[in-house]
């Protein structure tokens, strides 16, 4: 077992564009894809989409580049 355990993050973001549910399935794909991320959850009615991630391998802006590969525009909440 290594000594250092990594870290995990939750990111939010806010995401827009969102026009029907299954935008939240091509954005968890999307995301989910990336090395270091955990776990995706995406809020369809408050286009919120919470991420858990390693941020030394995932950065914020790793995830935001993943939302507009999947289509959307993305960018962290302040809340």
């Amino acid at each position: 077992m290594s000594a250092t355990a990594p870290t995990t993050a939750r990111t939010i973001l806010r995401a827009e564009g969102f026009s029907c549910p299954s935008c939240v399935t091509k954005i968890e794909k999307q995301v989910g894809r990336l090395d270091g991320v955990d776990a995706v959850t995406v809020h369809f009615a408050s286009a919120r989409v919470e991420i858990d991630h390693d941020p030394a391998t995932a950065s914020v802006d790793d995830l935001v580049a993943a939302v507009a590969k999947a289509g959307y525009v993305a960018k962290p909440a302040t809340f």
